[in-house]
This record gives C-alpha cells, sequence and structure tokens, in this order.
C-alpha cells in the first residue's frame, strides 16, 4: 500500500530564499528539504568543516607525516564496494603525492569477506608493511587490529561505520565514535580519507615540507571523494553536498581523472552534463560490479589508470561485468517473487530470503528491489562457504537495521556471527542451519520496532508543477543541483488523461499525457509493462530525453493510481 504525501514547506524559509534571490519553485524545494539559510546552499571549499573539529585527524596527519619522512611503508586496506575502491583510490594518490612509500590489498569478498581481518593481516604481511591504514572498514576489526599488532604492524583506522561496544585498540578517525565533536555524522568512507589528507598536509606545512616543492592541491581528487560519496547513499548533508558539488564541477569540466572519464565513456554518457544521477546510477554501479562479480582491484586500477588509453578497456570491461550483474539480478529477482508468493507479505513485518545458489555479490541489490516493492525490511542471503551463509539487507524508515540486528545478537548470541552496517543498509553471516530461526527472531524484533503504520509507503513530493515551469530549463536547472539521500532529487505529483500508451523494450511504457490545462507532455514508466487507467494522479520527476540530435521534456513517472 501507498500514500502519496506533499512534503510541508516552511513559509517563512521559502519566502527568505526567495528574497535571498532563488526562483520560487527552488525556493519551494530547499525548504521542504529544511534548508535553513541560504549559506547551507553556498558550496565553495571555504565551506567545509574544518579537520580538527574531527576526532584523532590531527593526530593521524601527524603519524602519517612521520611514516613518511621514516620511509615507513604503508599499505591500504580497502573495501570491495564504491566507497572502499574510491578510498583506496584517494588514498593511493593523496599518499604517494605528499611523498609516501604506498601500496594497497583489498579483500575479495568470496574469499575473505569484509574488513581487516586475521586472514587479511595475514595476507597484508606478504608486502611487509610497517603501517596498516584502512579505509571504509576497520571500526570492528577487534581481532584484525590484535593479528597486525603480533606482526609488529601498526595500524590506523579511518572508517564511517557505527561503532560497537568495543573499540579496536589503534588510532581511529571516525566521525561515529563516541565524543567525536565532527557536526557532520555523514562523511562516507572516501570523505573521512580526504579529511586525514587534508590533516597530513597541515602536518607536512607545519615542518616546512613544501619549501622546495609545490603543494599538492587536494582539489584534484574532489572526483573521486565525489563519486564515494554519492554511490554509498549516505545522506548529503551540507558538508556532503559541497564535496560532491565540487567533484561534479570538475567531471563537467573534463577533469576528471582517467578512469571517471573512461567510465563516462563506457556507460554512454557525456561528463559535460554530469550529474548525482551518473555517479550513483551509471559510474557507481559499473565499479561496484568488480567487487560484486570479481576483485574490485579491477576497480581501483581503473581509477588509478594514468591516461584514458589505459583505463577505457578497463571501463568496458567494467561495463560488460556490470550487464552481467543485470542478468544475475534479473534471475534471482524472478525466484525471489516465486519465494514470495508462498508467503503473506500483508501479514509480515519483514522478509528473509535465501536460496543456495544465488549469487552472494548480488544479494543487496535484489534485497534493495524486493524492499521498494514490499516496503518491508528485507534480508536476501547466499551461500558463504562451509556451513555459513552470508546477508545483506535494506530497511525502512521507522527500523535502524543495524540496531535491529544488534538487538537480535544480544538476545541470542550463538545466532549472529558477526554483522555491521547503518541504519538502512547492513550485512550479517549467520550459520545456514540457524536461518529459519534467525527469520522468527527477525521478524519478532521488527514487530517490536515498527508500528503497522511504518509498513505504510509514504510516497513524499514536492505538489503540483505549474505549467511554465513544464519545461527544458526546468529540467536542466534541477539536474544541475546536488540531490540524494536525505536531500532527494524533486519529485511532483499531478492529475492527467492518458492518451496514448505503449510498451517498449519490452517492460516499459511509453505514454502521451494531457495535463488539466491541455498541455501534451512525453512520459516513460520504466520497468512497467502493465495496463495504465485512463485517469490518473501521477508522482514523476521531469527529465529531458535526447534522441537524434532532438532534446524534448519528458517525465519519468515513479507511481500512479487511478483516479476519478
Amino acid at each position: 500500500m501507498s500514500q502519496i504525501k506533499q512534503r510541508h514547506v516552511s513559509a517563512e524559509l521559502e519566502s527568505k530564499l526567495i528574497q535571498a534571490g532563488y526562483t520560487p519553485l527552488q525556493a519551494r524545494l530547499y525548504a521542504a528539504r529544511g534548508v535553513q539559510s541560504p549559506i547551507e546552499l553556498e558550496h565553495e571549499l571555504k565551506h567545509l568543516l574544518p579537520f580538527t573539529l574531527l576526532k584523532n585527524a590531527p593526530e593521524m596527519g601527524r603519524r602519517l607525516a612521520d611514516a613518511i619522512a621514516q620511509h615507513k611503508r604503508l599499505l591500504i586496506v580497502g573495501d570491495y564496494d564504491a566507497d572502499g575502491a574510491t578510498a583506496t583510490t584517494l588514498g593511493m594518490k593523496g599518499l604517494a603525492a605528499f611523498g609516501a612509500i604506498v601500496d594497497f590489498i583489498v579483500p575479495n569478498r568470496f574469499e575473505y569477506g569484509y574488513g581487516l581481518t586475521p586472514e587479511i593481516v595475514e595476507l597484508a604481511s606478504e608486502k611487509a608493511p610497517d603501517i596498516i591504514i584502512t579505509v571504509d572498514n576497520g571500526i570492528a576489526s577487534l581481532a584484525g587490529v590484535e593479528a597486525a599488532k603480533a606482526r609488529g604492524i601498526e595500524v590506523l583506522i579511518t572508517d564511517h561505520h557505527l561503532p560497537g561496544d568495543t573499540l579496536p585498540n589503534a588510532l581511529i578517525v571516525n566521525p561515529n565514535q563516541g565524543d567525536c565533536p565532527f557536526p557532520s555524522k555523514n562523511l562516507a568512507g572516501v570523505g573521512v580519507m580526504f579529511y586525514v589528507l587534508m590533516a597530513l598536509r597541515a602536518a607536512l606545512r607545519e615542518r616546512g615540507a613544501f619549501a622546495d616543492r609545490p603543494e599538492p592541491n587536494l582539489a584534484q581528487w574532489l572526483d573521486i571523494v565525489a563519486l564515494g560519496t554519492v554511490a554509498d547513499v549516505v545522506k548529503l548533508d551540507t558538508n556532503n553536498r559541497i564535496l560532491v558539488e565540487q567533484g561534479l564541477k570538475r567531471m563537467r569540466a573534463g577533469r576528471a581523472c582517467p578512469g571517471i572519464m573512461a567510465l563516462f565513456t563506457a556507460a554512454g554518457r557525456f561528463y559535460g552534463r554530469a550529474s548525482c544521477f551518473d555517479l550513483g546510477f551509471t559510474l557507481g554501479p559499473r565499479l561496484n560490479a568488480a567487487g560484486r562479480l570479481d576483485d574490485m582491484s579491477f576497480g581501483i586500477n581503473t581509477l588509478l589508470a594514468p591516461n584514458e588509453e589505459v583505463a577505457l578497456p578497463q571501463a568496458k570491461e567494467l561495463d560488460q561485468l556490470n550487464r552481467s550483474r543485470r542478468e544475475i539480478e534479473h534471475g534471482m529477482r524472478e525466484e525471489a517473487e516465486r519465494a514470495l508468493i508462498q508467503i503473506d507479505v500483508a501479514d509480515r513485518y519483514s522478509l528473509c530470503l535465501y536460496q543456495a545458489d544465488w549469487h552472494q555479490g548480488v544479494v543487496g541489490i535484489v534485497a534493495s528491489r524486493v524492499k521498494d516493492q514490499y516496503h518491508r525490511p528485507t534480508l536476501v542471503f547466499a551461500d558463504g562457504g562451509g556451513e555459513e551463509i552470508k546477508g545483506s539487507g535494506r530497511s525502512i524508515p521507522g527500523l535502524h537495521l543495524r540496531d535491529a540486528l544488534d538487538l537480535v545478537s544480544k538476545r541470542h548470541p550463538h545466532l549472529i556471527k558477526k554483522f555491521g552496517g547503518h541504519a538502512m543498509a547492513a550485512g550479517l553471516t549467520i550459520a545456514q542451519a540457524d536461518f529459519a530461526q534467525f527469520e522468527r527472531e527477525f521478524e519478532l524484533v521488527c514487530r517490536e520496532l515498527l508500528n503497522e503504520s511504518d509498513l505504510t509507503r509514504i510516497i513524499e513530493t514536492d505538489g503540483e508543477l505549474a505549467c511554465h515551469e513544464m519545461q527544458i530549463a526546468t529540467a536542466e536547472l534541477l539536474d544541475k543541483q546536488v540531490w540524494g539521500q536525505g536531500f532527494p532529487a524533486p519529485v511532483f505529483s499531478g492529475q492527467f488523461r492518458v492518451i496514448e500508451q505503449r510498451i517498449v523494450g519490452e517492460k516499459h511504457s511509453k505514454l502521451k499525457l494531457s495535463t488539466q490545462e491541455g498541455i501534451v507532455l512525453d512520459a516513460m514508466r520504466f520497468n512497467f509493462s502493465e495496463p495504465i487507467p485512463r485517469d490518473i494522479r501521477a508522482v514523476y520527476k521531469i527529465s529531458v530525453n535526447e534522441f537524434r540530435g532532438e532534446r524534448a521534456l519528458q517525465l519519468q513517472l515513479d507511481y500512479c493510481e487511478a483516479c476519478a
């Protein structure tokens, strides 16, 4: 069940933004997203929060400066998603630019799983590092840190995931650790690494390291920061929007790294109109495909490529991996649908699915799709080797997924072997034999933490779009803005008459709609092939459709229902 609801707009904030020079439409959109002051929409780098507020960042900057001066061997241990890949890439480029001896490894998810485990420390020791630096992981790596120390390897942790009750015995930079005064708790792993580089640069400045050589400009890597931040679906608060906006500007100017430029080419997208959509739904999935189906080292090496001649063949391989991922996902979704036929979803507060032959690298995407369709917290599992199965989950507003798993773990300490994540996404490992019990216990926790009203999907919109706003210029203006998690892209609602509809590409609905004023508009509803009623209330985005050199306004329908 879905309910369309218009976002609340503060008349006071709307008026303040109009007075500051924003159009009435912009003022309405920004006020509905809680923008309190025009300064929150100023995305110059001078408005970034200072690194000195990030707990332990200055200390880590000094420690890295010492390591560089002492010619210590640094080894980055990354993660196998887009955030981990971009954080690893940023660490490699940044630390090398400051004079470090640095290398990286990233765990293969099918062999080692997530994070700095004792097994990964053993693998890392083959490169004989003096210091291991974790990026986008490490906050839960108690055993891994101890294993490293036993080998005489120092560990520096940079992470953004929520900490457990006990922290590793290491120097940690993580905005979500206790008593960290950094106002933004939403930095992605790549954002944390960017701040560590800011601290390192400051430490080197104090020591006069740039007296006889140019100082590296950190802004040159903001395209990498932007990609990881959007792809990891962290909340785009004011600080993150600055990082993303500056990264997009570099892309649009053709000054992104060769790997990112090659990803645009492989995906058939024009870098000059780069948007958050490109990062989240075009480049991000292609980079993630390496970690899902193969080895994320390949994705990282694409981002590290010295030129497009080297990067483009690799980017094309990532594009092909992403096509394979989509095929696997399609098959798994069909199998999930068949399994759900046996379940009374309306009577459930959660969904847990497992099939022995499902692909471990794609369970997170399938969980997201099932969650979107049924609006229930969803966990999807695949075999993890031995007697274990590994799951990935996605949640709905009202249920903090990591906290829910923590509650299950506290009540039944034997049930979950390990877990971690955020409010809306998490991963875990359990014994295959315990799946049925886990499913029961997770359902009980969800029933405790959710209200029945939470199970109704609320579709928030920005209300109706006026006739004079239904134009290409509006779509282009909105497309240039930074939208994403916590600062959602505008969606509008309105009543239309369907005057033409047909199926294209076997599964998409192509429509001609008439507004109540008689304006005829092209529209698409993707991945929907059922007949659409004559008179509808629709939730839609506006976009520009380009075909054979012609550009036209097009509505993209997210949802529609019959209306009188």
